[in-house]
């Protein structure tokens, strides 16, 4: 059974969760264009979001309509077709800002919050963390750090790091 349209949504049901992703586009407006296997209504201005961003970015993306809910489940970006893995990956890649954390030129705590100085591969941030709860260590050296807006920074070797930007970061880890 398909996903039915109820006021131009779609009915999240058991079977909706199913659907598979027939092929990704762009239309002329520049949004995501997802057709679905028995639905002749592609999902207009869809949106991507991957399960396991870190861990498997291939894996498990998540096909969602403009509302939110989820019309269907990708496996793996290898069971699209290459148009299509194409589009997928430079939305996934465009809307991630990952910036990797090559220095830290200031840390400074004050009530609670620790505002962050770095040099990143995408210039020099300011951020700020609440803590502890804030840091997801990955690997004894290697930890993500979000800050107060959601945005993740990423560690990916602490060793590397020179001595002033580990003294600086030393105690979440």
């Amino acid at each position: 059974m398909s996903a039915k349209r109820k006021d131009s949504r779609l009915d999240l049901n058991e079977e909706s969760s199913r659907a598979r992703v027939r092929r990704i586009e762009r239309n002329s407006a520049g949004q995501i264009v997802v057709h679905l296997e028995g639905d002749d209504d592609p999902v207009v201005d869809a949106k991507l979001a991957r399960c396991f961003p870190w861990s498997l970015p291939d894996l498990h993306v998540s096909v969602r309509n403009p509302e939110g809910h989820e019309v269907a489940m990708l496996k793996s970006l290898d069971d699209l077709d290459p148009e299509s893995r194409e589009v997928a990956e430079a939305e996934l890649r465009d809307k991630i800002f990952d910036p990797k954390i090559r220095r830290v030129l200031q840390c400074k705590h004050e009530f609670g919050i620790s505002s962050i100085t770095a040099e990143t591969d995408r210039g020099t941030v300011i951020f700020q963390i609440r803590g502890r709860d804030d840091v997801r260590l990955l690997s004894p050296t290697r930890a993500l750090f979000r800050d107060v807006d959601g945005n993740t920074y990423d560690l990916p070797d602490f060793n590397r790091l020179d001595p002033v930007s580990r003294r600086h970061l030393q105690r979440y880890f």
